[in-house]
């Protein structure tokens, strides 16, 4: 139980990210953090080590997401709250920027989450996609493109941000 608890410790952060980006609702993202751990403790899981972990986690998440995404009831459903208060801003670039890759589609907010948010590699990547490595990078460069668009659309809110995470990201890689 206690190996439990470090994982929780560990994880329930970003798995609750990660719901809250595909859900788009924090409480349906508190009912994904609660099953993706509730599966855990259920049906244990032994880790090699860290990484195995966070990647359980991480796919654990997502699978949880699209099932709930799928469903009658979430297609149905008209929501009655935003993803943010109505009048909240974000303090930081960094969640501005955020907000902005979860507005894209689905196939490039996945690699670009993955790869600035969590730091994977390409190489991971497309292990935990199930995708060709070339793949990841030419998702990883349309969206990119497709965020700097976005972003000049809206004006230049978190541009500089966005600019700078992709130079150290070219460099570091």
């Amino acid at each position: 139980m206690w190996q439990f608890k470090k994982i929780y410790d560990r994880q329930a952060e970003r798995v609750y990210r990660i719901c809250l980006i595909y859900l788009k609702n924090e409480s349906d993202a508190q009912d994904g953090l609660q099953e993706v751990f509730l599966k855990l403790l259920e049906n244990p899981v032994s880790f090699k080590d860290e990484e195995h972990e966070k990647a359980w986690c991480i796919r654990t998440a997502k699978n949880y997401c699209f099932d709930q995404l799928k469903s009658f009831w979430h297609k149905k459903r008209v929501s009655m709250e935003n993803w943010r208060e109505a009048g909240e801003t974000t303090a930081s670039e960094e969640g501005a920027l955020l907000e902005i890759v979860m507005k894209l589609p689905v196939k490039y907010r996945d690699v670009l989450y993955l790869y600035y948010y969590e730091d994977y590699s390409v190489r991971e990547i497309s292990s935990m996609l199930g995708r060709k490595e070339s793949t990841i990078q030419s998702q990883l460069a349309a969206g990119r493109k497709k965020l700097r668009k976005w972003i000049e659309k809206e004006g230049n809110y978190g541009t500089e941000y966005f600019e700078k995470c992709v130079r150290e990201n070219q460099t570091a890689r």
